[in-house]
């Protein structure tokens, strides 16, 4: 029976499910709250930035097609082992463990301020996990269904909300105030930190690729326009705000998605706009847990990972990866830590990792266009470097703007190092230790498309015994 492949409106339903997250809509609520409408301008700068990175992973993907580690195996055969681990591991299964859990502790607060349980948040955080973790047991196609009715429900619920406060359509009273609170380039340029993290998320496309209807065209498409989908609806609820939300109440209030809906239509709104959290917490949840699941089995190919990631159930899904994810998340809900003052903190320690891991995607893209500037690419940036090149400049200048206070910049830095420091140590000692590499000697781009194929672990084990077996001859016979 033929596999079912993904189609583009399910592509860019997996790209918007991670970046449209609950703690996006407080992130949007507070940029909009400081600066006013203004903050469009970071918001789209920052969309740039990261449709940039999004172009360049399309081209890696198109050089090195259905490679379901994604960037681990793109940097593996750029830089070597010790970047790919160390911006995989820090970028992509700490910080998404850590910010898929928060998402689950908000979805928990937010049917707990509704209906009076009686029952722990954590109740909810966790039946919510199990639910995604069987869906996603359930292969691909479930994974997708799951996908494209929380998505696009998220979506085109807060367009039409955003219209209604536009036009003026709300039960509630409006408010005067004015559109702009600054507009200068210092105050905007601050922000674009926190717009950053708006756009997280697209590139989980690429660990699902070969599962893709034409990903030639789909995948860079589906990465590109749900950046795009995402900005627009963003810019449509900000101009809806400013007509029923004062900017410094909407930045002060710790849930502003919720105060606008209030704001909006009253109760009514309030319970619109916690469905709308509902959507975006289980859209994201379900990305993070079956697109790093897919990932996680993809660094185990490249030996990466323990071999135990590559096993599969009949339904095709990566189940220890999916079983482990969300086990974490669950263990990280049950003990109460999704909801630490310091989270919001390390969620920002995160997001450095994953510009981090952005600007090496670019990097990657340079390496590959000089290295091997003939090979045959079904997708290619155009205007030859710029777009790399702008890339890495923007995202360093998002790092350097990671929060606008200069004591918890410098504090969000030593943790960086502090992590930086303990994911080196674990690099190294499996890169020498298990994989038996050199750090920063980048593997051949065959070899790591071979890795693919689940006969290389095969015979690379079978070589590798029999190279230790002869090792142990050579000793014996000098003993002897």
């Amino acid at each position: 029976m033929e596999e079912k492949k993904l189609g583009l409106p399910s592509v860019i339903a997996t790209g918007m499910g991670l970046i449209v997250a609950t703690s996006c809509l407080m992130s949007l609520g507070q940029g909009a709250g400081a600066i006013g409408v203004s903050f469009i301008i970071a918001m789209v700068v920052a969309c740039i930035v990261n449709i940039f990175t999004a172009l360049s992973l399309a081209e890696l993907n198109a050089l090195m097609p259905n490679l379901t580690g994604g960037l681990a195996q793109y940097t593996l055969a750029c830089m070597g082992p010790f970047a790919s681990i160390v911006s995989m591991v820090g970028g992509y299964l700490v910080c998404n463990a850590i910010t898929g859990s928060v998402e689950c502790a908000m979805f928990g607060n937010a049917i707990n301020s509704v209906f009076d349980t009686g029952l722990p948040s954590s109740v909810f955080c966790i039946i919510l996990l199990v639910v995604l973790m069987i869906a996603n047991l359930n292969g691909i196609d479930m994974f997708a269904k799951i996908q494209d009715i929380v998505a696009y429900g998220l979506i085109i619920s807060l367009i039409v909300m955003g219209v209604i406060g536009i036009v003026g359509a709300g039960t509630g009273e409006q408010v005067t105030q004015p559109w702009v609170l600054s507009f200068q380039p210092a105050d905007v340029f601050s922000m674009v930190g926190l717009a950053f993290f708006l756009f997280l998320g697209c590139e989980f496309i690429i660990p699902i690729a070969k599962d893709v209807k034409n990903p030639r065209r789909n995948v860079p498409l589906g990465m590109v326009l749900s950046l795009v989908v995402v900005c627009l609806m963003q810019i449509i609820v900000v101009l809806g705000m400013h007509n029923y939300t004062e900017w410094g109440a909407l930045a002060a209030d710790n849930s502003p998605h919720i105060f606008y809906g209030t704001a909006l239509l009253g109760k009514f709104g309030a319970l619109w706009m916690i469905l709308v959290s509902i959507f975006a917490v289980v859209s994201t949840v379900n990305s993070v847990i079956s697109s790093l699941s897919y990932i996680c089995a993809g660094m185990a190919k490249i030996n990466m990972l323990p071999s135990v990631f590559q096993k599969r159930n009949k339904k095709g899904a990566p189940y220890v990866g999916i079983l482990m994810i969300g086990g974490v998340m669950i263990v990280i809900n049950a003990t109460g830590l999704s909801t630490s003052d310091q989270l919001s903190f390390l969620i920002l320690v995160g997001c450095v990792f994953w510009m981090i891991a952005y600007i090496i995607s670019n990097i990657n893209v340079l390496i590959l266009r000089k290295r091997m500037a003939r090979a045959p690419r079904t997708f290619k940036i155009p205007f030859g470097p710029l777009f790399p090149i702008l890339g890495i400049l923007g995202n360093a200048f998002m790092v350097w703007n990671i929060d606008g206070n200069i004591e918890v910049r410098l504090g969000i830095y030593k943790i960086c190092l502090t992590i930086f420091l303990l994911l080196a140590v674990y690099a190294v000692i499996w890169i020498k230790k298990v994989m038996k590499r050199r750090l920063f000697a980048p593997v051949p781009l065959h070899e790591v498309m071979a890795m693919e194929n689940d006969l290389y672990g095969v015979i690379h084990n079978r070589k590798k015994r029999s190279r230790e077996n002869s090792g142990q001859n050579v000793k014996s016979g000098k003993r002897a």
